[in-house]
């Protein structure tokens, strides 16, 4: 995989039932048509995280259904729906195999051969907190979950559901910060049983991809189970073990599979931490806060940090989790958002829902939904996308900008978010007006032109833009751009 890959995340279910009506056809993953991954290889996409792809959980589609937030939910988006369109949360998993909905087992080998021939990676999810309320390991080894008894469950009874055939009661899956996840248990993870049971999972799920989107990470490091479940777990006799759970199962799994991705889900400040452990990405939550909350005097602060910790960070605007960006940032700001994140250091995430210029939030049980698409913004995506695709965003020196005001009294250029890109002799230079006001700037250019001007293309309007050598060298290239306006410039050297 090349250095700052693209990854497009799908959300499976709803965008087969898309291609089902698409084709007219009962299309299953063996059986999508090759035009469809070719459009993702034409793009330049590295990696296919196919999210939601594991059989989910019968008890956990039962709950959807009848769950009234959800039901509010959908009915905002489409009146007239259909209950028989609501799933279980794809994060609920029942078991690690392929859903039948999907297709037969052997399918999910055989499109990893197919992408991997295409040069496109296959991700896909692993849930290390917790599994389906149902799961077939809570009638087996009620130790394996945080378990709970009366006089602890008088206190939080919505944590807790009575064990199947068993005087106890289990946990459900939960965030400390949020309400649990009912349709979900939660794994005990000062459990060895437990370790071993979702260390022999993830190796399963080694041998059908190229690597694991895994949710939550931060949830089982040591020292959050433990603030979270430590005092019922010690009641039971369990201790805070010596080891954290994710290098040795990160060791051991790349032992046998030394390409094996791991890209982490974390927040909190904990994502240098988790990439310590051996995860070779882990989400920047941060960027994504500065760009959509923030200013571009923060985006560019953020962009400071550390070299590899930027080379590891999995950047996104927009998944599964987030609102549109289309109607978080609005249009103008998203698209600008879109520029940065595609240029920038590290592995860039790309949603299916995004870049067709969704603006309502699907939610993940909606798993036959019917959703308009905004041609326009599919097109500027395409062609940010593209650009982003040149060896020079992959394989060449990045290096942030400092823009320089035009004169005195303009502050202006303090909006501008700049870099640059150099390989061999290309230079990339991306400028963009990160805020709702007209910006100018004059930016350094420390490459020499091949003769007495400079030549930069556009390539995001399609335009030259040629400036006298002797002018740019002493003062910078003059830009004047519109809120949230942007130039993605190519210089031959």
């Amino acid at each position: 995989m090349r250095a700052n890959p693209h990854v497009f995340e799908i959300n499976t279910k709803p965008w087969l039932s898309k291609l089902r009506e698409k084709y007219g056809a009962k299309l299953t993953l063996g059986t999508v048509p090759d035009e469809e991954w070719q459009e993702l290889k034409h793009l330049g996409f590295d990696a296919v995280w196919l999210m939601g792809v594991w059989k989910t959980s019968p008890k956990a589609r039962e709950i959807a259904r009848t769950t009234p937030a959800l039901q509010k939910e959908m009915a905002a988006i489409k009146p007239d729906y259909k209950v028989e369109d609501i799933d279980a949360s794809p994060y609920a998993i029942f078991d690690y195999s392929l859903d039948p909905e999907l297709g037969a087992e052997e399918e999910l080998k055989q499109l990893r051969e197919k992408l991997n021939g295409m040069g496109i990676c296959l991700l896909l999810d692993f849930v290390s907190n917790h599994l389906a309320i149902d799961h077939p390991l809570v009638n087996s080894c009620h130790d394996c979950f945080v378990q709970a008894e009366h006089d602890d469950v008088q206190y939080h009874p919505d944590w807790f559901f009575e064990a199947p055939q068993a005087s106890a009661y289990l946990a459900y899956g939960r965030d400390p910060n949020f309400p649990p996840w009912r349709d979900t248990v939660q794994l005990n993870y000062f459990n060895f049983k437990t370790r071993q049971f979702m260390l022999d999972t993830l190796r399963k799920i080694a041998q059908l991809c190229d690597g694991v989107r895994c949710d939550m990470v931060m949830l089982s490091l040591n020292d959050v189970h433990d603030g979270t479940w430590g005092w019922l777990l010690r009641k039971k006799g369990y201790m805070r073990p010596d080891k954290e759970f994710w290098p040795e199962a990160i060791q051991t799994i790349k032992e046998e599979f030394p390409h094996f991705l791991f890209l982490a889900e974390v927040y909190w400040g904990l994502e240098w931490r988790l990439q310590e452990m051996g995860f070779d990405y882990t989400y920047d939550k941060v960027l994504y806060d500065r760009l959509r909350y923030l200013g571009p005097l923060d985006v560019k602060s953020h962009l400071r940090a550390e070299k590899l910790y930027q080379k590891r960070s999995l950047r996104f605007i927009e998944n599964h989790d987030e609102q549109p960006a289309l109607t978080a940032f609005g249009k103008e700001k998203s698209l600008a958002a879109a520029i940065a994140l595609s240029t920038l250091r590290g592995m860039r995430l790309f949603y299916y829902a995004q870049i067709n210029g969704l603006s309502v939030k699907i939610p993940i049980q909606y798993a036959n939904c019917d959703f308009p698409e905004d041609a326009q913004v599919r097109k500027l995506y395409t062609k940010i996308i593209k650009i982003a695709d040149h060896p020079a965003f992959h394989g060449g020196e990045w290096m942030l900008i400092e823009p320089r005001s035009v004169g005195p009294g303009n502050d202006s250029f303090k909006n501008i978010l700049c870099w640059s890109w150099t390989q061999r002799r290309t230079c990339k230079v991306i400028i963009v007006n990160y805020s709702a006001a007209q910006a100018q700037a004059r930016v350094p250019v420390t490459i020499s032109p091949k003769d007495d001007s400079y030549n930069f293309f556009d390539e995001l309007s399609d335009i030259f833009l040629v400036r006298p050598a002797e002018e740019v060298k002493a003062q910078g290239l003059f830009v004047d751009l519109p809120p949230y306006g942007a130039h993605m410039l190519d210089l031959e050297f």
